[in-house]
């Protein structure tokens, strides 16, 4: 069985390379970019979205407009943790959940409009049954 990312040729990485930087980019001025025209590109986002490779276009808010942070989290035990990393996805201000290898079970990527809305969904993660324990740290910088 074949991935989808190797359906993928060196123009499709392009337009996600460029819609990574700014997904508002428009298809008419990506297909001048690469040499295409706008039907060209409109279809292979298109077909990137029916594949599952683009799933969603988001905004990504200033990092001193809002407080963000990582939650690491550690699960009692890991027989349910797909139910318990979907019920964390689906807690506002979570932005991402990753399961990992190692001690920490998962992190989630939270961004919050402000301190008591982070603590309140770290509280809400905690209260989660299956959840052993957190431990949080604000982002302070991006460097990229």
């Amino acid at each position: 069985m074949s991935s989808k990312w190797e359906t993928l040729d060196e123009v499709d990485l392009k337009i996600l390379e460029i819609l990574k930087r700014d997904g508002r980019k428009s298809f008419v001025e990506i297909g001048k970019m690469l040499g295409l025209s706008e039907g060209a590109v409109r279809r292979r986002v298109k077909l990137m979205q029916e594949k599952g490779i683009i799933r969603r276009f988001t905004v990504e808010i200033a990092m001193d407009a809002v407080v963000n942070a990582v939650s690491f989290i550690f699960f009692e035990k890991s027989e349910h943790s797909r139910e318990l990393l979907q019920r964390i996805a689906e807690i506002d201000s979570v932005e991402k959940v990753y399961e990992l290898t190692g001690r920490i079970d998962a992190i989630a990527l939270i961004s919050a409009r402000n301190i008591s809305e982070l603590n309140r969904c770290i509280d809400e993660i905690r209260r989660l049954e299956g959840v052993k324990a957190t431990e949080t740290a604000v982002i302070l910088r991006v460097v990229k």
